[in-house]
């Protein structure tokens, strides 16, 4: 059987997307998707999306498997990829915009719940991430009582103590400040952010290095992805713990790696706006039996 694929990146965090219209089932395994994202022996890639069916009134569902075949909620570039990906299957034709006639919006069923991506005319792509969930059962972390938010509470990983910030955006985030973020050991303590017991489904982490209320630098682990060069819910976290502990604006610039991302927690609806890049790295086939 040869599958069709097309790879994009948001602010090169890379993502194999495959038309999956026709079923309600990935056409490929975990097992599959983790020899797929081989970087030495596959196409190379943080995941792989699958465009499926919508439901619950919603035009397409979408589901990822992370390069280590980990189904994650969410993720924040991968769904500006998404909107690119079926705006291209199907002609560029989604639902027009009454505000801003010229971009194109979908519905979109995840694990996480609806999200919301619009394809700007100026080519960037801006999500409707929705609110930010800030109790510890919502995380879910055993850092305080369930019912409390996690705000700047220490955490003991590695050698040292870390003063940490917790919110989901559909899927688990720790946020810690720092004053270097090109310092951290990313590869060494990120793995020991990701399986910490207060994290029982493990987590995202965020080192975020305040540069002005509304300039952000961000380095990030991924759980089931490991370093990467973005991560869109993660940057919409950071925002809000960077908001929560009264270190910058509702409206900032955060810097990845990758590239820059524009996010906004609103005070009129309390959700979260991602703005950034989507692109077309190329197009292909792969034999899979």
């Amino acid at each position: 059987m040869t599958i069709e694929f097309v790879k994009y990146h948001g602010l090169g965090n890379d993502f194999i997307l495959i038309d999956n219209r026709s079923s309600s089932e990935p056409r490929l395994t975990p097992e599959q998707a983790i020899q797929w994202c081989d970087r030495h022996f596959g196409i190379g890639a943080d995941g792989v999306i699958f465009a499926l069916p919508g439901q619950d009134g919603t035009n397409y569902t979408m589901r990822i498997f992370n390069s280590d075949g980990s189904e994650p909620e969410m993720c924040g570039n991968g769904i500006r990829c998404f909107a690119r990906f079926v705006a291209e299957l199907e002609g560029s034709q989604g639902q027009e915009n009454s505000e801003t006639p010229s971009s194109v919006a979908y519905r979109v069923h995840t694990l996480a719940g609806v999200m919301t991506p619009k394809l700007e005319a100026n080519g960037l792509v801006t999500v409707d991430m929705g609110e930010p969930r800030l109790l510890a059962a919502e995380i879910p972390t055993t850092l305080t009582a369930a019912d409390q938010k996690v705000v700047n509470i220490p955490l003991a990983v590695g050698e040292q103590s870390w003063n940490v910030t917790c919110v989901s955006m559909g899927n688990p985030h720790c946020i810690t400040f720092v004053e270097d973020v090109a310092a951290i050991p990313l590869a060494t303590i990120g793995p020991q952010f990701e399986c910490h017991p207060v994290f029982p489904k493990k987590i995202n982490t965020e080192f975020i290095q305040i540069v002005r209320p509304d300039y952000l630098k961000m380095r990030v682990w991924e759980r089931g992805a490991g370093i990467t060069l973005a991560c869109g819910t993660g940057a919409c976290a950071a925002l809000v713990a960077g908001v929560l502990n009264d270190r910058c604006d509702r409206h900032a610039t955060v810097e990845l790696p990758g590239g820059p991302l524009q996010i906004e927690w609103s005070k009129t609806d309390n959700r979260l706006y991602m703005t950034g890049p989507a692109e077309k790295a190329f197009t292909g086939m792969r034999d899979q039996g």
